[in-house]
């Protein structure tokens, strides 16, 4: 089994910020394979189904980010998962909007719900997919940027960043996270030039 673990934050306060990508992401793959709604289950959303030959789960912790491996680690502790058959999918400001960055394994970055997980697992060997929201403008705040709705100005490039992270799973699943990583590390940014 394969578990994907989109990170945000839970309400429609924070549904349209960047903060939340990883909800998006988990949202349009489980939409787009025709997956039950999601139950509550593991500190989270949880909602599991087939894509070809593979059993995938998708959790969205409801724990709030700085506490999302409480989620991680219960789903694991009931699921037929280990850390490597984790995707772990969140927003990163240290890559440009329209980019992904796909690692195997690696330190948390500052993000405080990775942070969460590698504390909760014990263990930083989880692949994970940074969804590139980019860095705000000179002097705005960074948090006023995660915890914002994304502008309209934003908005096509947001959309088109978050469809080339549901194609990542995708093919995750096709070929293996190795195929996937060489594959979208390398492309341009997707979308209208900001």
């Amino acid at each position: 089994m394969l578990l994907f673990v989109g990170l945000g934050n839970p309400g429609p306060r924070y549904a349209e910020t960047p903060h939340n990508a990883g909800f998006v992401v988990c949202d349009r793959f489980a939409s787009k394979h025709r997956f039950p709604e999601p139950i509550l289950r593991y500190q989270g959303v949880f909602t599991r189904g087939r894509v070809g030959a593979h059993d995938v789960g998708v959790l969205q912790p409801q724990t709030f980010m700085n506490l999302s491996g409480r989620s991680v680690a219960a789903a694991l502790r009931y699921l037929p998962v280990e850390p490597p058959d984790l995707v772990v999918v969140f927003d990163e400001m240290d890559i440009p909007s329209g980019k992904l960055r796909l690692r195997r394994a690696g330190g948390h970055g500052g993000h405080n719900g990775l942070r969460s997980i590698i504390e909760q697992l014990g263990s930083s060997d989880f692949p994970r997919i940074r969804v590139g929201i980019g860095r705000p403008p000179a002097g705005r705040e960074p948090t006023g940027h995660l915890l914002s709705r994304v502008g309209a100005d934003e908005r096509e490039r947001y959309e088109a960043t978050i469809g080339l992270a549901v194609d990542a799973l995708d093919m995750v699943i096709a070929q293996g996270f190795e195929a996937a990583m060489n594959r979208y590390n390398g492309l341009p940014a997707v979308g209208p030039v900001s």
